[in-house]
């Protein structure tokens, strides 16, 4: 994994976005809420297919074992959440929607899926042998509280892996996926989507998310050890891997 020098995210717009969030955290609950039953879909339909490699390597990297304890945290509808079960990981599917939580439960009703929030995880110290989240820190208003409370539930030497999307590492791919964001998802969204203004959201929250190195960067200030990260796709998307 790479561990080497990137440039600094947009500090104003991350900061604008984070204070959006904090006016509106519920709305944005309701927001995922109404999204829901399309969710999985649209993912696939926006990403061209793309969210299934993630997912792949996503998994991998978690390397969950039969008996472990993984805490799947934003797991949405449970999809991120069943390749852990069928390695034989005791996993907790873990949401802030409600919406989220209906579908998964009605979809994959033996997983355990509880309602949580990142910055006050309903979790035990020391709970799980492995976290992670995947596309989802994005949505909390406070990244550092939400690092620290998943290094809380974590055991010693337990290991943590983000997958959330970052910043292309090519100059000219860099542009074009900015271009992708702005003009050419809001637009499928529009056709595809039940609610996109989410999708619009979504767009907003990657542009001004931290770049790989200000990422592993939070991760260590808030007790994480060993951080790096690879990049997928071209650093469109990126996993940051470390340990408690």
């Amino acid at each position: 994994m790479s561990v080497r020098r990137g440039r600094l995210w947009d500090v104003h717009a991350a900061n604008q976005v984070r204070a959006d969030l904090m006016r509106k955290r519920a709305e944005v609950a309701q927001m995922f809420d109404k999204v829901a039953p399309r969710y999985d879909l649209v993912n696939d339909l926006l990403s061209v297919g793309q969210d299934r490699y993630w997912r792949t390597q996503t998994v991998a990297a978690v390397a969950g074992l039969p008996g472990e304890t993984v805490l799947d945290l934003a797991a949405g509808t449970g999809t991120s959440s069943r390749p852990f079960a069928k390695a034989g990981a005791v996993v907790v599917a873990a949401d802030l929607s409600e919406g989220m939580l209906t579908v998964g439960k009605q979809r994959v009703p033996e997983l355990t899926f509880v309602n949580a929030d990142a910055l006050h995880l309903p979790f035990a110290d020391d709970a799980f042998d492995a976290v992670t989240i995947s596309f989802g820190l994005r949505n909390v208003e406070d990244v550092p509280t939400a690092l620290a409370e998943l290094h809380r539930v974590t055991r010693p030497g337990g290991r943590i892996v983000i997958c959330e999307f970052s910043t292309p590492v090519w100059t000219p791919l860099r542009a074009s996926y900015r271009g992708y964001l702005g003009q050419v998802l809001p637009k499928v969204a529009r056709l595809a989507s039940s609610n996109p203004v989410a999708y619009d959201y979504l767009a907003e929250s990657i542009l001004a998310w931290p770049d790989q190195q200000s990422l592993a960067d939070l991760m260590h200030a808030a007790g994480w050890r060993g951080v790096g990260w690879k990049n997928l796709t071209g650093g469109i998307v990126a996993l940051h891997r470390a340990h408690a």
